[in-house]
């Protein structure tokens, strides 16, 4: 800034004040103006930079964005508009911080200042798997439109929070290679798992990766009522555009699940058909009725020989069921790997716009049918039942799904031939949807599960693993004395093939009610806790994702020994 020398008056006639007074006023008021002006020039010099670009734009969508340029393009943004605040989340394994963007109007200052607007909290994740880069590019064209482009009437009606960029370290990873029968883009892509060969959306009870752990503390710490994972298909030849899913997993609250299932994904289907001619389904791939044999699943005698359409999996290591069991609303996007690279950015970014509009029309709907379902399990869970085992299930009548059909095209820097999507070709075939997961085996919910203070030190790394989840631990200061629910171990069994650095285990076995002596310093775990849910899945003893799966428990776990998870009624 100037130097700006002053010029006010030394006196005024007939004035009663103080000459020096006038003096110093005026000096204030020189002051003043001059730091207004110096402010208004670097909001212009900011409103008349070009908004940024990213490297897919740049490139005409043949090379994807690098970390550098994600977190450069975002920090771009926030320099020219007070709408986006940047921060980050975490760190990934080899310690690239985890950006993540914050939008509104103003961007909320923290998780506290966002719970006191009372508008709902919207996070959207992508690049989760590095190979599938289209969510990335989607949502930094998303973040420019909000604050300075189309859309910008729409940020003021949500706390808008996009993490572009989650799987940096395999995003680096770049090459010709990797997803090479994919359309695009021709400069290569990221590999599907982080550094240390873990895949993230395999890591959602675990929470063995850095990246895991971070993740699981922003959803804790934002608490966001919808969350959205964006990513793209590597199977069936489809005719959509891209496909979608809900959380699936049966203990998800049925209020959460009618919500996305009635109002809010029919809504963006309808939106995306009309208003950017797209077309999308729920996520599936096409399989035969005999396969599903080996899932125990009654076929009729008329689909055998005939396809189907199979949705993945309801376990909570996947994040969209692991958000359900949060209580939160999760919608998983998948951009159809065939479609070329310019049209699977399109797409993407269609479908979380309309997610946007969606949110930005029926906030208080949103923040009403979260409220519901945390406030019905906390008075109501403990004595119900709830799965801890499920199966495939189809809807109640064939739909028609379109199949697809697609050519080849050369890559030509790599010379390694690509699938394309043929987008004219979309027959609509009836067929058996097995869109659903019910319920196998179900438990009774406890009050609270106890596991009693060892030399091992097991309930400490429970403990550890639960709070990392969010879940509410309690540590008992005086020994106790309880009845309680035991689980007497009759096998253990691991599988022989390692999966992600694990050998999962499960077990059977019967329950014995018994009195128990819990030591000073055993844990109690309380259901009737927002995350209470989550908690049932992750320690009943039988269930089929829990930490015990992920060997967490295993030192504890031999034929005739007691379980060390109880449950109190």
């Amino acid at each position: 800034m100037q130097n700006t020398k002053c010029k006010c008056p030394t006196g005024a006639r007939g004035s009663s004040l103080h000459p020096a007074f006038l003096h110093f006023a005026f000096c204030i008021l020189n002051f003043v103006t001059a730091c207004l002006i110096a402010a208004f020039a670097v909001t212009m010099s900011a409103q008349s930079s070009p908004p940024p670009l990213s490297r897919a734009e740049r490139t005409r969508f043949e090379e994807t964005s690098r970390y550098e340029e994600v977190r450069d393009f975002l920090s771009a943004l926030a320099a020219q508009t007070p709408r986006a605040r940047l921060e980050f989340f975490g760190r990934s394994e080899e310690g690239r911080d985890l950006p993540l963007v914050v939008i509104g109007d103003p961007p909320a200052a923290s998780p506290e200042a966002a719970r006191r607007s009372s508008r709902p909290v919207v996070l959207v994740l992508a690049n989760i798997h590095a190979g599938e880069v289209e969510g990335k590019e989607a949502l930094l064209h998303l973040a420019r439109r909000l604050t300075v482009g189309d859309l910008q009437r729409l940020r003021g009606d949500a706390v808008w929070l996009f993490a572009p960029i989650y799987n940096a370290d395999g995003n680096e990873k770049i090459g010709l290679e990797n997803r090479s029968e994919q359309h695009g883009p021709i400069g290569g892509v990221g590999t599907r798992e982080n550094s240390r060969g873990l895949d993230l959306n395999r890591d959602f009870v675990k929470l063995d990766s850095a990246e895991g752990r971070s993740l699981a503390a922003l959803l804790t710490r934002w608490d966001p009522h919808v969350v959205v994972d964006l990513h793209t298909t590597n199977g069936s030849y489809h005719g959509y555009h891209l496909t979608y899913a809900p959380s699936l997993n049966p203990n998800t609250d049925p209020r959460i699940l009618t919500f996305a299932r009635e109002r809010l994904l029919p809504a963006v289907r309808t939106a995306m058909a009309s208003r950017h001619q797209l077309r999308t389904y729920y996520y599936g791939n096409f399989a035969t009725a005999e396969s599903l044999n080996n899932e125990q699943l009654q076929i009729g005698a008329a689909e055998r020989g005939t396809p189907v359409w199979r949705t993945f999996d309801h376990r909570p290591r996947f994040g969209t069921n692991y958000v359900g069991l949060r209580n939160r609303i999760a919608i998983l996007s998948e951009a159809y790997s065939y479609l070329d690279f310019a049209g699977r950015v399109k797409a993407t970014e269609a479908f979380v716009e309309e997610i946007v509009r969606f949110v930005a029309a029926n906030g208080d709907a949103v923040r009403t049918v979260v409220s519901d379902a945390d406030d019905e399990w906390q008075r109501r869970a403990a004595g119900s039942d709830a799965a801890i085992a499920s199966r495939l299930s189809a809807l109640p009548a064939p739909v028609d799904i379109l199949v697809g059909a697609v050519g080849t095209a050369k890559n030509p820097r790599s010379g390694r031939m690509m699938t394309t999507m043929t987008e004219s070709v979309a027959r609509p075939t009836r067929m058996t949807d097995y869109g659903l997961f019910t319920a196998s085996t179900s438990r009774r919910v406890p009050r609270s599960y106890v596991i009693a203070a060892s030399q091992s030190g097991l309930h400490q790394t429970v403990a550890r693993k639960l709070r990392e989840h969010g879940v509410r631990v309690e540590s008992l200061a005086t020994p106790a004395r309880m009845t309680a629910e035991t689980f007497i171990v009759d096998t253990v069994t691991r599988s022989e093939r390692v999966f992600q650095g694990h050998q999962e285990v499960s077990v059977t076995g019967r329950f014995e009610r018994r009195d128990v002596d819990l030591p000073s310093g055993s844990i109690l775990i309380r259901t009737d806790q927002p995350l209470g849910r989550l908690a049932f899945y992750l320690l009943e003893p039988e269930s089929d994702d829990s930490l015990a799966t992920w060997n967490l428990l295993d030192g504890a776990l031999e034929p005739g020994a007691v379980h060390p998870v109880m449950k109190v009624f």
